[in-house]
């Protein structure tokens, strides 16, 4: 983030004219790439390899659609400084370390170039115990609650609600209908995305004689720094004690974390996988679509868990599982196998039945 301000401040003349024109040779200065071709190509839109259109910059980093770069009709290309040519091609190439990371950076540097909104909206609502820092802006239809701390540089978009005592930290972003129960913590540089909600009362009920009687969850939602989560996903706050999401977790959209989990820094979930109540998650585990982790488990750091997977027990660091229950993915990938397989045994062992009765 520092880099990037450092350039907006070095290039002020060309942000000021980002979305009309600029150069190939200025792109590489900002993503501290070199270039191969025409250092003065003219760049005025981002486009799609297979889709390349002139004036337009596009990036090559999955290896499937290395066949769209020898005839992309795209100015420039923004390819790994790795990348070998098999053939002459038209457009200027701007080499760089990793090609999709220089690609994130240059649309961050586009991002900071936009105007920023700050200011309340005379239609949102906000306590006036609540402390809300410098260039914070509170959209249309905002509620802000008795005691709320707000740092500087927030951005609450239309219709977020947030609830008392809760506390924001500066340069985070919540987007158009976001709930933040009471007394839920929000780190600096955090992202939360439209309809989200964190710190709704967990899933509690002691059972009796068939009826359910709720136990009031009276803990909270702590989320760290540099979290993002994606939209309509659910944080849920703890019976007692925290629900913790750790520096740099990336939650996507339609996720559901229990009462009392902990997700540990810098893990990733694709959407639609859920984890129920007590489970602890290591640091820099994967967790991809449809997944369901029970609850009360350990889940170690680095672990990847496999779509649609389910998690019924303990996992070791560093361990790859998949399947439903989630065991080794090598044990999981010969089961599949095996399965496939199933028919022809099938058919091969009514086979020998009849064999059998014949010569009976």
């Amino acid at each position: 983030m520092c880099y990037l301000l450092i350039l907006l401040k070095k290039h002020s003349i060309f942000a000021q004219n980002f979305l009309m024109t600029f150069t190939g040779s200025q792109i590489a200065e900002i993503i501290s790439a070199s270039i191969e071709g025409d250092p003065n190509v003219a760049i005025h839109t981002i486009c799609k390899i297979e889709e390349g259109v002139k004036g337009g910059l596009s990036f090559l980093a999955n290896p499937k659609y290395t066949e769209f770069i020898y005839n992309t009709k795209a100015s420039a290309v923004i390819v790994n400084k790795d990348f070998v040519l098999e053939k002459p091609i038209q457009t200027t190439l701007i080499r760089a370390e990793n090609s999709y990371l220089a690609l994130a950076k240059l649309l961050e540097f586009y991002q900071q170039m936009k105007p920023k909104k700050s200011g309340i909206m005379p239609q949102a609502c906000v306590a006036e115990t609540a402390t809300i820092g410098e260039n914070v802006y509170i959209g249309e239809f905002v509620s802000v609650g008795e005691y709320v701390k707000i740092e500087d540089n927030v951005h609450l978009y239309p219709h977020v609600c947030i609830g008392d005592g809760v506390k924001i930290g500066k340069n985070s972003v919540l987007y158009s209908g976001v709930k933040v129960y009471s007394d839920c913590e929000i780190g600096h540089d955090t992202i939360i995305h439209a309809g989200a909600v964190i710190g709704a009362d967990g899933f509690g009920f002691a059972q009796q004689e068939g009826e359910y009687f709720k136990v009031p969850q009276v803990g909270n939602v702590v989320i760290g720094n540099h979290v993002e989560i994606g939209a309509n996903t659910c944080i849920d706050r703890a019976t007692l004690g925290s629900t913790k999401i750790h520096d740099y977790v990336k939650l996507d959209n339609l996720i559901q974390i229990a009462h009392n989990c902990e997700i540990g820094e810098g893990s990733a979930f694709a959407s639609q996988s859920g984890v129920s109540g007590s489970t602890k998650i290591g640091k820099k585990a994967i967790v991809a679509g449809q997944v369901g982790i029970i609850g009360h488990l350990k889940i170690g750091d680095n672990v990847i868990v496999g779509a649609q997977s389910g998690v019924t027990n303990h996992v070791p660091d560093n361990k790859i599982v998949l399947g439903t229950p989630a065991i080794s993915a090598l044990d999981e990938k010969k089961l599949i196998i095996y399965r496939k397989k199933l028919p022809e045994l099938f058919n091969k062992i009514n086979e020998l039945i009849k064999q059998m009765e014949k010569s009976e």
